[in-house]
Parts: C-alpha cells; sequence; structure tokens
C-alpha cells in the first residue's frame, strides 16, 4: 500500500511540474533569451512556408560535436526541438567537429551543408559537406560521400558555409574560416562548384577585420555581407557589415552591429538572420556567453529586431534578455 501511494504521489508530482511547465510556456509574452535550453552556437535561422527554423551548432569539444539539432516555432516564442537531425553515423567520413550549419531547399528537397573534422591542412580527410532530406526536420542523409569543399582556397579554412540564393536563382556558396571569405557558384544539382564568367571558380571577397561566420542578403537592390570578428571564445566577438552591388562586392567594412553588453551577455557573434517573406521586418539569430561564465563551449542561442536607417545602414544591434514578441507569418 504505501508503495502504491509513493508511485501515486511521484505521478501527482510529475503532472504537476508538467502542467506548472506547459502553463509557464503557454504564458510567455516574449521569447526569451535564450530561445531554447542548452548550450548551442552558429545559429542558421531559415523561414520554410510559415514556419520557422534555426539549426545551430552543438556547442561542445569538437570529439562531441558529432550531431546536429534543430528546433521550429511558428511565432518565434515557442520553440520545438528535433533532435539529430543529421549525425556522423549517416555522414561516414565526418567524424568530429560539424559546424555552423546552412539549410536551402531546392526543388522540394532540403539540403544541409556543415563543416567537418576541422582540418588543418590539405592532407586532412574534411571540410564543407553535404546532407539531404525530403523535410526540414531530416533525417538527413550524405549527399555526396565526400566532401563539397575539402581543400584551402585562397587561404580560407573551409568552414562556417552560408548557402545564398540570388534573384536570378542562382546559389552561391559563401564560408571561410582562418581570417579568408571566399565565394563560389554552385552547380544545378549542388554536386559542386562551378566557374564565374570570367573563368575564376573561387572569389576571395575577404572585407577588413574579417574572421569567420559570413552571411550575405540582398534588401532593396543591395547585396549585404556580414561576418564575425574576434576569437570565438572571447567577450569581444562580433559582428560586423559591408554593403556592395553583387554577390562578389566588392565590400568595404562598414561598422560592427551585433556586440557584447556587459549588462546582458558577451561574446555576441556568429548569426543569421530572418526576413518576414513580403515585409521588410528582420531579426538577427546568434548566439552569446552567459554573463560570469568562461567555458568556451558555454554558448547560448538568441534572437533580437535588426533594424535599417534611411540610407540602408544596419543599426547597433540592442541585445536583450527579452528577445522578441509573437510574429506569426502571414
Amino acid at each position: 500500500m504505501r508503495l502504491y501511494q509513493s508511485l501515486k504521489l511521484t505521478a501527482a508530482l510529475l503532472a504537476l511540474s508538467t502542467g506548472v511547465t506547459l502553463a509557464q510556456d503557454a504564458a510567455k509574452t516574449t521569447s526569451g533569451n535564450p530561445i531554447f535550453p542548452g548550450w548551442y552556437a552558429d545559429p542558421e535561422a531559415k523561414v520554410f512556408g510559415k514556419t520557422y527554423w534555426v539549426y545551430p551548432t552543438y556547442s561542445a569539444k569538437y570529439e562531441e560535436q558529432v550531431y546536429l539539432d534543430a528546433y521550429s516555432s511558428t511565432d518565434l516564442v515557442h520553440w520545438t526541438k528535433h533532435p539529430h537531425v543529421v549525425d556522423t553515423a549517416a555522414v561516414k567520413w565526418a567524424h568530429k567537429a560539424m559546424w555552423a550549419p546552412a539549410v536551402t531547399e531546392k526543388d522540394g528537397k532540403y539540403y544541409i551543408f556543415f563543416g567537418a573534422n576541422d582540418i588543418q591542412n590539405n592532407q586532412e580527410l574534411g571540410g564543407i559537406g553535404i546532407a539531404v532530406a525530403k523535410k526540414p526536420e531530416g533525417p538527413f542523409k550524405d549527399y555526396l560521400g565526400k566532401p563539397l569543399i575539402g581543400q584551402f582556397v585562397n587561404g580560407a579554412q573551409p568552414i562556417d558555409q552560408f548557402v545564398f540564393k540570388d534573384d536570378d536563382g542562382q546559389y552561391y556558396i559563401v564560408y571561410g574560416g582562418w581570417r579568408h571569405c571566399n565565394i563560389a557558384r554552385l552547380n544545378k544539382d549542388f554536386t559542386g562548384v562551378e566557374p564565374f564568367a570570367d573563368g575564376e571558380t573561387y572569389k576571395s571577397i575577404t572585407p577588413k577585420d574579417y574572421v569567420e561566420g559570413p552571411v550575405m542578403f540582398k534588401r532593396k537592390g543591395k547585396y549585404y555581407l556580414m561576418w564575425s570578428e574576434g576569437g570565438w571564445t572571447g567577450p569581444n566577438y562580433r559582428v560586423a557589415y559591408a554593403m556592395g552591388d553583387s554577390p562578389t562586392g566588392p565590400f568595404e567594412r562598414i561598422d560592427v552591429v551585433l556586440k557584447q553588453d556587459p549588462a546582458i551577455a558577451t561574446g555576441a557573434g556568429h548569426h543569421s538572420v530572418i526576413n518576414i517573406p513580403k515585409t521588410d521586418e528582420w531579426y538577427i539569430v546568434y548566439h552569446r556567453r552567459p554573463l560570469g561564465d568562461h567555458d568556451g563551449n558555454h554558448r547560448v542561442t538568441c534572437i533580437d529586431k535588426m533594424y535599417f536607417d534611411e540610407n540602408g545602414h544596419i543599426l547597433p544591434v540592442k541585445i536583450t534578455n527579452e528577445g522578441v514578441a509573437p510574429r506569426k507569418i502571414k
């Protein structure tokens, strides 16, 4: 009898705890920052249909970075976890350091580009790979059986990939660590890259102070290149940007737009952006380090609004603890 009563009490407490959690979640008026629990960095934010998706790096020791999770939301406030959308079991040549996913949709399929193995030279196996799935939540399977880009070109370590689709339907891959940034044209089936009209395959578009984490988007006829500066484990990690007239620039550094606030968090960097379809509303999704935490892998994913001035310049982003209000896609 005592065991039965104890089990009933345990069940009641669990139900009460779950009920409180669900009620608290339902009552949220803003996303809060971080937007979901856990150590996550380098978030890729996308809109597919009427759903927001965030694909971050699992922030841990390199040998433990053998999978990627995803999160989805219909309002930017309530997020659902999709664990292990891709892992090294599905990508036989990758064995550690799965980093900075970039996700795009093409012809009804979803492609996730990722860095793996943190190669240090052209004799090591690794670099930027691709996996494919029928749904944004996966499961993703290795697409090529080898890296798409597995060599250093123009001094750029093959990591931190971003996929940009221009208005004419051309897909580009923008990538690079070790203070070098390249852009290349993806071919039609994403099995390789193809030369530009001048015959060059990998163009260097490295702006001043570039370190890693490039992002490209287009707004009102202008191309924006954003990137991270500083050291990723330090408090001064930050995001700067440039504007150009084509995907290849030239890109002249304009200013820093995202950085630490000693009253909120440090190490704010390696980001992506969301544009609400058919509007001029913009959000920046990024990682940062909680105050007082100095573990290099203790990074969390956050979101705040991003605004432009009348000249198209990006205004400095105010990082917050509140995050953003609910925003459904119409």
